[in-house]
This record gives C-alpha cells, sequence and structure tokens, in this order.
C-alpha cells in the first residue's frame, strides 16, 4: 500500500517537474491561465529543485548558464522510484 503510493507520488512529481521544465521555455504573462499553471509547478517543486541548485550551480557556456539542477533530480527520482517500485 505504501510502496504504490509512494510509487504515484514519484510519478507526480516528475510530471510536475517535466511541466515546469517545459513551461521554463516559454515567455509567460502572469495572471494568463497557462502562467497560473506554471505558478503552481513553480511551487510543487521549488522546494526540491532550491535545494539541488545550490549544490549545484550552473554550468556556464559563453555567456550563458545551463542549470542542471532539474536534471539531477529527474535522475534522483527515476533512482529511487527504481528502488522502490
Amino acid at each position: 500500500m505504501i510502496r504504490e503510493v509512494l510509487c504515484a507520488g514519484i510519478g507526480i512529481y516528475l510530471l510536475a517537474l517535466f511541466g515546469r521544465i517545459i513551461l521554463s521555455w516559454f515567455p509567460l504573462r502572469p495572471g494568463s491561465p497557462v502562467g497560473s499553471v506554471a505558478g503552481v509547478l513553480e511551487r510543487v517543486t521549488e522546494p526540491v529543485l532550491g535545494p539541488a541548485r545550490r549544490m549545484i550551480p550552473p554550468i556556464r557556456i559563453g555567456a550563458m548558464g545551463l542549470d542542471v539542477s532539474a536534471m539531477l533530480v529527474v535522475i534522483v527520482l527515476q533512482v529511487v522510484r527504481g528502488v522502490i517500485c
């Protein structure tokens, strides 16, 4: 029972994380329906992404920085999911 709930929770969290990643590629207006969804996804995923961002700084590519914290979180969650589920 607990295993199924954890597996489902990890799956839902991964979907929220992927949604946030995809929506971060587009300019969104606050207050728009998609902007509201992006805000909810940010509030749900930031408690995990924030500490990951502090542990791993962005990778510098010229004048840009590539944030790899989301990739790290996805990999860790997939490993945990593989062990639990």
